[in-house]
Protein backbone atom coordinates (compact mmCIF):
# COMPACT_ATOMS: atom_id res chain seq x y z
CA UNK A 1 0.00 0.00 0.00
CA UNK A 2 1.59 3.62 -0.86
CA UNK A 3 0.95 6.37 0.65
CA UNK A 4 -0.57 8.43 -2.23
CA UNK A 5 -3.86 5.59 -1.98
CA UNK A 6 -4.45 6.27 1.43
CA UNK A 7 -8.36 7.90 2.13
CA UNK A 8 -7.92 10.89 4.69
CA UNK A 9 -10.59 12.80 6.56
CA UNK A 10 -10.96 15.82 8.47
CA UNK A 11 -12.71 16.42 11.31
CA UNK A 12 -13.98 20.51 12.48
CA UNK A 13 -11.76 22.84 14.35
CA UNK A 14 -12.38 22.73 17.80
CA UNK A 15 -10.71 24.08 21.42
CA UNK A 16 -6.78 22.94 21.37
CA UNK A 17 -6.66 20.36 24.17
CA UNK A 18 -3.04 21.67 25.08
CA UNK A 19 -2.60 24.99 24.43
CA UNK A 20 -5.37 27.85 25.25
CA UNK A 21 -6.70 30.07 22.77
CA UNK A 22 -5.93 27.90 19.78
CA UNK A 23 -8.11 25.68 17.50
CA UNK A 24 -6.98 22.38 16.46
CA UNK A 25 -8.22 19.68 13.91
CA UNK A 26 -7.31 16.36 12.96
CA UNK A 27 -6.38 14.25 9.79
CA UNK A 28 -7.98 10.99 10.38
CA UNK A 29 -7.09 7.85 8.42
CA UNK A 30 -10.23 6.29 6.54
CA UNK A 31 -9.43 3.22 5.26
CA UNK A 32 -10.46 -0.22 6.95
CA UNK A 33 -7.22 -2.08 5.21
CA UNK A 34 -5.08 0.69 7.44
CA UNK A 35 -5.99 -0.47 10.73
CA UNK A 36 -3.56 -3.28 11.15
CA UNK A 37 -0.42 -3.24 13.42
CA UNK A 38 1.58 -3.48 10.23
CA UNK A 39 0.67 -0.20 8.85
CA UNK A 40 0.27 1.20 12.09
CA UNK A 41 4.10 1.44 12.77
CA UNK A 42 4.17 2.93 9.49
CA UNK A 43 1.92 5.41 10.32
CA UNK A 44 3.44 5.53 13.61
CA UNK A 45 7.03 6.83 11.74
CA UNK A 46 4.91 9.38 9.57
CA UNK A 47 3.63 11.40 12.26
CA UNK A 48 0.69 9.35 13.12
CA UNK A 49 -0.96 8.43 16.63
CA UNK A 50 -4.13 6.17 17.69
CA UNK A 51 -7.33 6.84 19.78
CA UNK A 52 -9.53 3.68 20.10
CA UNK A 53 -10.10 2.53 16.96
CA UNK A 54 -9.41 5.33 15.13
CA UNK A 55 -5.33 6.62 13.41
CA UNK A 56 -5.11 10.26 13.12
CA UNK A 57 -2.40 13.43 13.02
CA UNK A 58 -3.18 16.69 14.11
CA UNK A 59 -3.58 18.99 10.84
CA UNK A 60 -4.59 22.76 12.07
CA UNK A 61 -4.63 25.65 9.91
CA UNK A 62 -2.43 27.99 12.16
CA UNK A 63 -0.54 26.52 14.30
CA UNK A 64 2.36 22.88 14.13
CA UNK A 65 3.34 22.52 17.60
CA UNK A 66 2.71 19.14 18.50
CA UNK A 67 5.73 17.03 17.11
CA UNK A 68 5.79 13.32 17.33
CA UNK A 69 8.87 12.40 19.88
CA UNK A 70 10.36 8.76 20.08
CA UNK A 71 13.36 7.33 22.18
CA UNK A 72 16.23 5.66 19.92
CA UNK A 73 16.30 2.51 22.27
CA UNK A 74 19.80 1.24 21.39
CA UNK A 75 21.13 5.11 22.22
CA UNK A 76 19.33 5.66 25.26
CA UNK A 77 21.37 7.56 27.71
CA UNK A 78 19.73 8.00 31.52
CA UNK A 79 20.41 11.29 33.29
CA UNK A 80 21.75 11.40 37.01
CA UNK A 81 18.11 11.73 38.15
CA UNK A 82 16.65 9.11 35.80
CA UNK A 83 19.63 6.91 37.59
CA UNK A 84 18.16 8.04 40.64
CA UNK A 85 14.87 7.27 40.21
CA UNK A 86 15.44 3.92 38.60
CA UNK A 87 17.75 2.96 41.94
CA UNK A 88 14.80 4.53 43.99
CA UNK A 89 12.20 2.08 42.29
CA UNK A 90 14.44 -1.08 43.15
CA UNK A 91 11.66 -2.39 45.99
CA UNK A 92 8.88 -2.18 43.73
CA UNK A 93 7.43 -5.04 41.16
CA UNK A 94 6.26 -4.42 37.80
CA UNK A 95 5.57 -6.65 34.94
CA UNK A 96 3.75 -6.09 31.50
CA UNK A 97 0.55 -8.28 31.41
CA UNK A 98 -2.49 -8.43 28.49
CA UNK A 99 -5.32 -7.52 30.99
CA UNK A 100 -5.78 -5.19 33.48
CA UNK A 101 -5.87 -5.54 37.12
CA UNK A 102 -8.94 -6.01 38.94
CA UNK A 103 -8.23 -2.81 40.85
CA UNK A 104 -7.44 -0.71 37.96
CA UNK A 105 -10.37 1.53 38.12
CA UNK A 106 -9.82 2.48 41.34
CA UNK A 107 -6.40 3.96 40.61
CA UNK A 108 -7.48 5.52 37.39
CA UNK A 109 -10.50 7.36 39.63
CA UNK A 110 -7.81 8.71 42.08
CA UNK A 111 -5.63 9.85 38.79
CA UNK A 112 -8.62 11.47 36.79
CA UNK A 113 -10.17 12.97 40.14
CA UNK A 114 -6.75 14.78 41.09
CA UNK A 115 -4.42 15.14 37.89
CA UNK A 116 -7.18 15.73 35.12
CA UNK A 117 -11.26 17.53 36.92
CA UNK A 118 -10.99 20.13 34.41
CA UNK A 119 -10.74 17.46 31.07
CA UNK A 120 -12.54 15.64 28.59
CA UNK A 121 -12.04 12.38 30.41
CA UNK A 122 -13.50 13.19 34.24
CA UNK A 123 -15.38 12.43 35.52
CA UNK A 124 -13.79 8.37 34.91
CA UNK A 125 -15.86 6.40 33.44
CA UNK A 126 -14.86 2.37 32.54
CA UNK A 127 -16.72 2.36 28.99
CA UNK A 128 -14.98 5.28 27.83
CA UNK A 129 -11.19 4.36 29.00
CA UNK A 130 -12.24 1.36 26.97
CA UNK A 131 -13.15 3.15 24.07
CA UNK A 132 -10.40 5.41 24.52
CA UNK A 133 -7.40 2.98 25.47
CA UNK A 134 -8.11 -0.09 23.34
CA UNK A 135 -8.17 -0.85 19.58
CA UNK A 136 -9.85 -4.15 17.74
CA UNK A 137 -6.89 -4.38 15.75
CA UNK A 138 -4.00 -4.04 18.12
CA UNK A 139 -2.11 -5.94 20.39
CA UNK A 140 -1.82 -3.92 23.69
CA UNK A 141 0.39 -4.99 26.55
CA UNK A 142 -0.61 -3.47 30.41
CA UNK A 143 2.41 -2.44 32.42
CA UNK A 144 1.44 -2.89 36.07
CA UNK A 145 3.77 -1.22 38.50
CA UNK A 146 2.84 -2.72 42.58
CA UNK A 147 4.26 -1.83 45.48
CA UNK A 148 4.33 -4.32 47.60
CA UNK A 149 0.70 -5.75 47.08
CA UNK A 150 -0.76 -2.21 45.90
CA UNK A 151 -1.23 -1.05 42.31
CA UNK A 152 0.35 2.40 42.16
CA UNK A 153 1.17 2.89 37.93
CA UNK A 154 -0.37 1.32 34.95
CA UNK A 155 0.51 2.45 31.09
CA UNK A 156 -1.24 1.02 28.18
CA UNK A 157 1.46 0.09 25.21
CA UNK A 158 0.99 -0.74 22.21
CA UNK A 159 2.91 -3.59 20.98
CA UNK A 160 4.02 -3.31 17.16
CA UNK A 161 7.27 -5.50 15.39
CA UNK A 162 9.86 -2.82 15.92
CA UNK A 163 8.47 -0.74 18.43
CA UNK A 164 6.53 -0.32 21.78
CA UNK A 165 4.32 2.93 21.47
CA UNK A 166 3.35 4.71 24.98
CA UNK A 167 -0.49 5.32 24.75
CA UNK A 168 -2.10 6.37 28.32
CA UNK A 169 -0.15 6.16 31.46
CA UNK A 170 -2.34 6.94 34.91
CA UNK A 171 -0.61 6.36 38.49
CA UNK A 172 -1.18 7.45 42.15
CA UNK A 173 -1.56 10.94 41.98
CA UNK A 174 0.48 11.45 45.61
CA UNK A 175 3.23 9.08 45.57
CA UNK A 176 6.37 10.33 46.36
CA UNK A 177 8.28 9.01 43.39
CA UNK A 178 7.90 10.45 39.87
CA UNK A 179 5.39 7.10 38.35
CA UNK A 180 4.99 8.71 35.43
CA UNK A 181 8.50 9.00 34.12
CA UNK A 182 9.18 5.82 36.12
CA UNK A 183 6.90 4.23 33.50
CA UNK A 184 8.55 5.34 30.34
CA UNK A 185 11.67 4.03 31.96
CA UNK A 186 10.28 0.90 32.48
CA UNK A 187 8.66 0.47 28.56
CA UNK A 188 12.49 1.03 27.45
CA UNK A 189 13.94 -1.81 29.72
CA UNK A 190 10.68 -3.85 28.18
CA UNK A 191 11.84 -2.59 24.34
CA UNK A 192 15.53 -3.68 25.00
CA UNK A 193 13.78 -7.08 26.35
CA UNK A 194 12.06 -7.30 23.43
CA UNK A 195 14.81 -6.06 21.06
CA UNK A 196 12.62 -3.05 19.97
CA UNK A 197 14.16 -0.52 17.93
CA UNK A 198 12.04 2.70 18.99
CA UNK A 199 9.47 3.74 21.87
CA UNK A 200 7.23 6.30 20.40
CA UNK A 201 5.83 8.94 23.41
CA UNK A 202 2.91 10.51 21.45
CA UNK A 203 3.38 14.64 20.68
CA UNK A 204 5.92 16.95 22.34
CA UNK A 205 4.48 20.34 22.83
CA UNK A 206 6.89 22.87 24.06
CA UNK A 207 4.82 25.40 25.13
CA UNK A 208 2.83 22.82 27.29
CA UNK A 209 4.80 22.52 30.63
CA UNK A 210 2.88 18.97 31.27
CA UNK A 211 4.84 17.35 28.24
CA UNK A 212 8.16 18.38 28.89
CA UNK A 213 9.39 15.08 30.88
CA UNK A 214 9.26 13.68 26.76
CA UNK A 215 12.36 15.88 26.45
CA UNK A 216 14.24 15.09 29.50
CA UNK A 217 14.86 11.40 27.44
CA UNK A 218 18.10 11.18 25.45
CA UNK A 219 18.72 10.57 23.06
CA UNK A 220 15.19 11.15 21.10
CA UNK A 221 14.08 12.30 18.36
CA UNK A 222 11.22 15.07 17.09
CA UNK A 223 9.13 14.34 13.62
CA UNK A 224 10.20 18.00 12.16
CA UNK A 225 9.03 18.26 8.31
CA UNK A 226 8.72 14.71 7.81
CA UNK A 227 12.11 13.84 9.26
CA UNK A 228 13.32 12.13 11.96
CA UNK A 229 16.13 14.83 13.75
CA UNK A 230 17.57 14.53 16.65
Amino acid sequence: MTTSKIRIGLTENHACSYLPGQQERIAVVLDEDCHTPEHYEMFLSNGFRRSGDMIYKPHCDECNACQSIRLTVNDIRLSKSQKRLMNKSVELRWSFQTELDPLWFNLYEQYISQRHSTGSMFPANKDTFDQFARASWMDIQFLHVYQEDKLIAVAVTDTLSDSLSAFYTFFQPDHPLSLGTLCILLQIEQCKKQQKQWLYLGYQVDDCPAMNYKVRFHHHQKLVNQRWQG
